[in-house]
């Protein structure tokens, strides 16, 4: 009678092998898939969910802070959609554009590197959808998940090379064509994709801080560049900027 018995427990004891199949199949599908290679962005959900505890989702309507300088640095920001503007202000409260970002951007990576307070603001220029992953949670899913690491510090470097060729921009071109390089970059001319055909409002307060330039000298290229055919105004109640690819002969004309 022993045999019986024996056979039956030899058949319990093989039920956790297809179990552990199953949750090793489980622990791939959480990980975020390979770096982009055509443009598409990695799934923000498999993001959100590898990252367990410590990260939440987030709605922020247009012109509202998601931090503000000043703020504690305890968490790094993923922009799932919409578009953010980072700003900086001075001692004396100059206030300064330091980028514009879009779908997919990291921002607040600050934290990561030992920052205590935010060193800017941030605001949405759009309705934006962000994933706020805190500092800790952020750290152990870089040390575990390689490929999400790959993708953090390939965003990083790109973002480095920005900052190199901004500054470049800056000491040797004209501001027409420092002007023209920024309406070219907000409506993604020379990534992969397709351009966007109406970038968000800016005002001209804001296009001069990006330039390093003034409010006059703007408005007199923007009012060219429209005469020429270069951009139009949307209209609406967005008024948005529609920019197009003959903008690029400014830029390439030396």
């Amino acid at each position: 009678m022993a045999l019986p018995r024996e056979s039956k427990g030899s058949r319990k004891i093989a039920v956790p092998a297809p179990v552990e199949q199953r949750s090793q199949r489980t622990r791939n599908s959480t990980r975020p898939p390979p770096a982009p290679k055509n443009g598409r962005k990695f799934d923000a959900q498999v993001f959100l969910d590898t990252i367990g505890e410590g990260r939440k989702a987030l709605l922020f309507p247009r012109k509202q802070t998601i931090f503000a300088q000043g703020d504690p640095a305890d968490a790094v920001f993923y922009l799932q959609t919409g578009k953010v503007r980072l700003t900086v202000v001075s001692k004396n409260g100059k206030e300064a554009t330091i980028g514009i970002l879009g779908d997919g951007s990291f921002f607040g990576e600050g934290s990561l590197a030992g920052q205590l307070l935010r060193m800017g603001s941030a605001t949405a220029m759009t309705d934006c959808a962000v994933l706020r992953i805190e500092k800790k949670a952020m750290v152990e899913a870089l040390h575990r998940e390689h490929t999400l690491s790959d993708l953090f510090v390939a965003f990083l470097l790109t973002r480095n090379i920005r900052y190199e060729e901004d500054l470049v921009d800056q000491l040797f071109n004209s501001s027409e064509k420092r002007l023209a390089r920024i309406l070219l970059m907000l409506a993604h001319f020379g990534k992969e994709g397709i351009p966007e055909s109406v970038i968000p409002k800016l005002s001209q307060e804001t296009l001069a801080e990006m330039v390093g330039t003034t409010r006059s000298r703007v408005s007199f290229f923007m009012n060219r560049f429209r005469k020429l055919g270069f951009i139009n105004y949307a209209g609406g109640p967005e008024g948005g900027l529609q920019v197009h690819s003959s903008l690029l002969n400014v830029v390439l004309h030396d």
